[in-house]
């Protein structure tokens, strides 16, 4: 097939007349007064929907505590990092040298994949391409030549991450790589990185994945030493939601049931509760398990709920028929909870953090709706209000436009003026990602394809947003809607 041949001045020509429709810079460059208006804000306390939900269908409201009801202040973060560090050394003898470690807070963001081969740390899109740029050995970049070395292509193999049959939490498979998906596991990637580092520097040789176990088996086993520090000062390390009471106030008034499944001990969801909501904390909800081991609580049939005496703080043996008001369970599975209570389906609205743990096997299997709590949905939506983040983001739109629909010409400098618009979108590409995150850049998005973190969190969330007070913003008989997305072969209908 030949191609087009088209002079040279018509490509420059080009350039200018996008350019100067789609930002400001534009009009400084090419002498252009007209400037494409830039997109609205993004509502920061706002509830996006991936599948239909009607409030007024629900009927009980389910809450996971850690990061759903209770948001940790960076100071988590620090403690976990300090207190793995420490075992690291203390259990599993690990060089004194490491104890000088110090948790870097801006390095890591949550849904990214640890290779336990390898040894790399590394983010990959909905598609399991792996983003160039985001692989790293320790605290630096793997340059994209060695990645292909390594992966033989850009693409992973699915029985390279996903395990058969496995969609909703890490369990006993044996991949070759396991995604890090909840905001616990940050202070764990900095901690696996550090060390990673300090034994390249100081030419130590490793396992990578005994070095991955044994660095999540320290963050882990802190975290009852974490419980016992947090409950001492709650106020260093749990962020006050004013909001949270009047929110539980105001499903009770509109006569909704509430309960509260979460794998934390009692005495810790007790004395953060309080901090939270108020000594009264107990009598919002219908039914409160605690120590549920998720996401087992959500598989298994056949574990016993045991009640909680909080006088002599140990567990009874009676055999649980029937759920109190006011008492405190422990274990149990989801059949009982369903069997005792009768909330079955989708009158059923369960919130929590973790799109496996919490969400996946609940919408799957019992046919809940679900809410995913995002708190990095705050600083993503910051950046992407940002002016300079809007006229970079339609620029590249435009730039990769141009590329696509002038690459088949040829002429004289055409090949040039084509060589210098690919330059300037990768430029903007890199640009646009570190502004999220300098080393992994957005959560949600790679260059142009949503994560791998996002695939599953839209296909298991109903509803998502940063708080689970920004429902208050809703009413409680709201439906949300999901946008009509454009699919590829819509594009040009619906965008002239």
């Amino acid at each position: 097939m030949l191609r087009p041949t088209v002079p040279s001045a018509i490509v420059p020509s080009t350039v200018a007349k996008y350019r100067a429709k789609t930002c400001s810079r534009a009009t400084r460059r090419y002498g252009r007064s007209t400037t494409k208006k830039l997109p609205q804000d993004v509502n920061p306390k706002g509830v996006f929907a991936c599948n239909e939900l009607d409030l007024k269908e629900v009927q009980v409201y389910g809450f996971d505590y850690d990061y759903t009801l209770a948001c940790y202040k960076p100071s988590m973060d620090y403690l976990l990092y300090n207190l793995g560090r420490d075992m690291l050394i203390q259990k599993y003898k690990y060089p004194e040298g490491i104890g000088n470690l110090e948790y870097k807070k801006d390095f890591a963001v949550r849904g990214l994949h640890y290779d336990i081969e390898k040894g790399l740390l590394l983010k990959l899109d909905s598609f399991l391409q792996i983003q160039f740029g985001t692989v790293y050995r320790g605290l630096h970049p793997v340059p994209d030549d060695e990645v292909l070395r390594l992966y033989k292509n850009r693409i992973i193999p699915i029985a390279y991450v996903e395990a058969p049959n496995k969609h909703s939490h890490d369990g006993p498979h044996r991949t070759k790589m396991v995604q890090l998906a909840d905001l616990f596991s940050v202070p764990e990637m900095g901690l696996l990185c550090n060390v990673t580092e300090y034994f390249l520097r100081n030419h130590i040789d490793y396992h990578p994945e005994i070095l991955f176990r044994d660095v999540k088996n320290s963050v882990q086993s802190c975290h009852p030493i974490m419980h016992g520090m947090v409950v001492q000062n709650v106020s260093e390390y749990l962020e006050q939601n004013q909001d949270l009471k009047r929110f539980f106030v105001r499903l009770k008034k509109a006569n909704k049931k509430m309960f509260l499944v979460t794998n934390s001990p009692f005495h810790f969801v007790d004395i953060g509760m309080k901090f939270l909501v108020g000594d009264d904390w107990k009598d919002y909800f219908d039914v409160v398990i605690v120590q549920a081991r998720k996401p087992k609580f959500f598989t298994e049939e056949s574990r016993p709920l045991r009640i909680y005496d909080e006088v002599n703080k140990t567990q009874l043996w009676d055999r649980v028929t029937k759920l109190d008001k006011g008492a405190i369970y422990l274990e149990g599975t989801v059949k009982q909870l369903q069997d005792m209570t009768g909330w079955r389906g989708h009158q059923v609205l369960y919130f929590g953090d973790h799109p496996y743990s919490d969400l996946a096997d609940v919408t799957l299997e019992h046919g809940w709706r679900t809410g995913a709590i995002i708190k990095e949905l705050t600083h993503e939506i910051s950046t992407l209000n940002n002016p300079k983040f809007k006229e970079n983001a339609n620029w590249l739109q435009m730039l990769t436009g141009l590329i696509e629909e002038h690459q088949d010409y040829e002429g004289p400098d055409v090949q040039t003026v084509l060589d210098e618009w690919i330059k300037e979108r990768d430029k903007l590409r890199n640009e646009i990602k570190r502004v999220f995150n300098e080393q992994f850049g957005s959560v949600f998005r790679t260059y142009h394809n949503p994560t791998y973190f996002s695939r599953r969190l839209f296909r298991f969330a109903d509803i998502y947003m940063s708080t689970i007070t920004n429902l208050l913003e809703y009413s409680t008989h709201h439906t949300f809607y999901p946008r009509r997305g454009v699919m590829p072969h819509e594009y040009t209908s619906y965008f002239v």
